[in-house]
């Protein structure tokens, strides 16, 4: 029973709206249709694999993936000295390396959609798992400056791909358990990079820094089987059978998301909840040690909000699941953000651990929630890719400024007030685009 509960199609995303999905030339949902014809209009004898096959599979792939879209990078932050030493580098270039993957995120994010539709979701994440192998590799392999710096351009820029790619290939292929698999695949990163962050400098002193970070890269390898073996039992989704329209019904007129009011809403709302978590996850420590905390006690404050993002991920996927009011639940988790910066800012520091947990559990349901929103709130999986691909080029770019003009304040003023005030001001404002991209409304602006 629990099982079957966890499972259940999420009523509030597709019960209302599952006539609209069918309107998509190249949507194939995960329910076979009767009468399939092929993209050039030829009859087709195309046989889609079952429901459960394909549910099964998907996951397996996306638990893959995520395991390799954050681990390479916080490796890099756990060890950070160690790398600077061995490679002889300054504190600036190691500045770099923090900030190419919100670059790169971004830049992959703008390429991805139309690259993704012209060979295929899974052809070219299939490439970009390759590429961010490589990346691993050849940073451990190249113990040089440029080899490190061009070992992490690509892996990221891979990530970014695939950040944007992962939610049009579940809405394809799985559409009826969105929230299930979104929130899994968000859960799986979190974890993954919490116990890479743990093991990695230990095990660099065991078998040295260019094993620990490349050692990883196994785990591409693993990727690029299981996505190999679904392209392959799948197809590719820009050969797949076009699915007859319902009588009476019209397909959904071409969108431009970059002229799109609820893109540019959903962009804003992922983009200020990244700059905080970046923000934070650079500076927390540094910040509770102004206000009296011991470096232990600060150093655990940026563990605790870390830790929040399971407890997150997995209250909203039930929560959504269930049916709760998605409007309701993006409002509460911006709201936690709010009283987390306002206690960090003014409130005691004896609580500092309920602080932290607030903003670590605002962060990772805002993520999760706008990944869902990716597929719940398009039409068709190619809409899915450029709505996601815009939100999260637009949101990277914001999130990029975020540590780099709180150190600079810092640095300017020789105090965090004025950095914690305007993250304050920021997570208010979006309170009001967690209000606005959870109403119940298709991205063209037609009710669900």
């Amino acid at each position: 029973m629990v099982r079957q509960r966890f499972l259940m199609t999420c009523p509030f995303s597709y019960a209302d709206s599952r006539a609209a999905m069918s309107t998509s030339p190249n949507l194939q949902t995960d329910l076979p249709s009767q009468s399939p014809t092929s993209q050039s209009g030829a009859p087709s004898n195309f046989k889609l694999p079952s429901s459960r096959f394909t549910f099964w599979l998907v996951l397996c792939a996306m638990i893959l993936l995520a395991t390799n879209m954050r681990s390479p990078i916080v490796a890099l932050g756990s060890i950070a000295p160690v790398v600077q030493g061995a490679l002889n580098i300054s504190e600036t270039q190691i500045g770099w390396l923090g900030a190419v993957p919100m670059l790169t995120f971004a830049l992959g994010a703008f390429i991805s959609p139309a690259i993704g539709k012209r060979f295929g979701l899974e052809n070219t994440l299939i490439a970009m798992i390759a590429l961010l192998t490589t990346g691993m590799i050849i940073r451990s392999v190249i113990p040089t400056w440029i080899g490190f710096l061009g070992g992490t351009l690509l892996l990221t820029l891979a990530i970014g791909f695939a950040n944007t790619l992962a939610a049009p290939v579940i809405k394809q292929r799985t559409p009826n358990h969105i929230p299930l698999i979104t929130g899994l695949f968000s859960l799986t990163m979190t974890v993954s990079a919490g116990i890479v962050a743990g093991v990695v400098l230990p095990l660099s002193e065991q078998v040295g820094w260019q094993w620990a970070l490349g050692g990883w890269s196994i785990l591409g390898v693993f990727a690029l089987m299981i996505w190999v073996l679904l392209r392959l039992r799948l197809g590719s989704s820009n050969h797949q059978p076009i699915v007859p329209l319902a009588e009476g019904v019209q397909a959904p007129s071409p969108i431009s998301m970059w002229r799109t009011p609820f893109a540019w809403q959903i962009a804003v709302f992922m983009g200020l909840q990244s700059l905080l978590f970046y923000t934070v996850a650079s500076f927390l420590p540094s910040i509770w040690l102004s206000k009296g905390l011991s470096a232990v006690s600060a150093g655990q404050m940026n563990s605790v909000f870390q830790f929040m993002a399971p407890v997150a991920i997995l209250s909203l996927t039930w929560l959504v699941n269930r049916g709760r009011p998605i409007q309701a639940l993006a409002v509460l988790a911006a709201v936690l953000n709010v009283i987390g910066i306002l206690g960090v800012s003014y409130l005691s520091a004896d609580l500092a651990w309920l602080w932290s947990a607030l903003m670590g559990i605002g962060c990772s349901a805002i993520f999760t929630l706008s990944m869902m929103l990716f597929s719940m709130r398009t039409y068709t999986a190619n809409q899915s890719s450029e709505l996601s691909g815009m939100a999260q080029a637009v949101g990277y770019l914001i999130a990029f400024f975020g540590p780099l003009s709180t150190g600079w304040l810092h640095e300017a003023t020789d105090s965090w007030d004025l950095p914690l005030l305007i993250m304050l001001v920021l997570m208010v404002v979006n309170v009001g685009f967690a209000w606005m991209v959870s109403r119940p409304v298709m991205v063209d602006g037609k009710k669900v």
